[in-house]
């Protein structure tokens, strides 16, 4: 599935603000669905009190899960606009619902003044809010599905999220672990390579990076399973051989024994190549995630062979 498949559950907060003018004005605020409070806000980049109501009405319309959308006209550039409905400061905010205005303010009312009269609107319209479900929600689902070995499914909720919110780091991070759950190991890079520089930053994606690299070792030794078990039977010091055979283990989503035969290396000969295998198990660490069973388990065993 693609993230940009339409979807029917989810608001798009993204869509929650638009710009206006007096050609767009009927379809956006007059015509607008009949269950959304539509602010019309009059303001202009060169007042500080319009910017900061800016921010204000934005947060609130995003946090209204598609309740509220927030019309922005720039009166320096649609004054004909703002003479029809009589705007007499800026900034102004006029409600609008179902084609008619119903209710307005003057001015940078602070964030809790806002969200109360946004509020006192909604209830009197009988427009309820959050009536699907939260981005939250949708990524512990998506999450859910992933762990239990459900990629497909996961990855269709992560898509559904970055419909809406395409900046969504937790939603990338996700929707590329089903890439990698599925093998799709090109397209992963791809998809990382590409993301923003600023979006890449998060640390959402500590994990998916830990994963990728995994998962890119694992394909080499990928089908050698049986052949390095053997190598490693005959010769129990062979550590490279044990080595390879904890990413054909990891290959085949055998994580437990994967990380068992990094374990026995380090048990048997810590230092081997300069301490790779205790790197690994780092490394699968931080694609298992801090709170995964497997990860604490291991790292009070690789603490007590270290310390010992």
């Amino acid at each position: 599935m693609s993230p940009n498949e339409p979807s029917p559950t989810l608001e798009s907060p993204s869509n929650a603000v638009k710009d206006v003018d007096l050609s767009s004005f009927k379809a956006d605020v007059l015509d607008a669905p009949g269950h959304q409070l539509v602010l019309v806000f009059f303001w202009t980049p060169r007042s500080t009190a319009s910017l900061a109501l800016a921010d204000t009405l934005e947060k609130t319309a995003k946090a209204s899960n598609g309740a509220i959308i927030v019309a922005k006209v720039d009166v320096d550039h649609n004054k004909p606009l703002a003479l029809q409905l009589g705007v007499q400061s800026i900034p102004s905010v006029f409600a609008f619902f179902q084609g008619h205005p119903i209710d307005a303010f003057a001015g940078a009312l602070p964030d809790d003044q806002v969200q109360s009269w946004c509020d006192h609107l909604l209830g009197s319209l009988g427009i309820k809010q959050n009536a699907s479900p939260s981005f939250e929600q949708a990524l512990e689902q998506a999450d859910e599905r992933l762990a239990n070995g459900d990629a497909q499914t996961a990855q269709g909720l992560y898509a559904d999220v970055l419909r809406h919110d395409p900046e969504n780091a937790k939603a990338h991070a996700g929707f590329i672990a089903c890439l990698i759950a599925d093998n799709a190991l090109d397209q992963a890079k791809k998809s990382l390579d590409s993301l923003p520089a600023p979006l890449a930053k998060d640390h959402a994606f500590d994990k998916v990076r830990a994963a990728l690299n995994l998962a890119q070792q694992a394909e080499k030794n990928k089908g050698q399973t049986a052949a390095l078990k053997e190598a490693v039977a005959k010769n129990p010091d062979d550590c490279a051989a044990r080595f390879d055979l904890a990413l054909a283990l990891y290959a085949t989503g055998k994580k437990e024994p994967a990380v068992d035969q990094l374990l026995e290396i380090v048990r048997r000969n810590r230092t081997w190549n300069d301490g790779a295998a205790r790197r690994q198990l780092v490394t699968f660490f931080e694609a298992f995630g801090d709170d995964d069973p497997l990860t604490v388990s291991a790292r009070r065993r690789l603490s007590s062979l270290l310390f010992s």
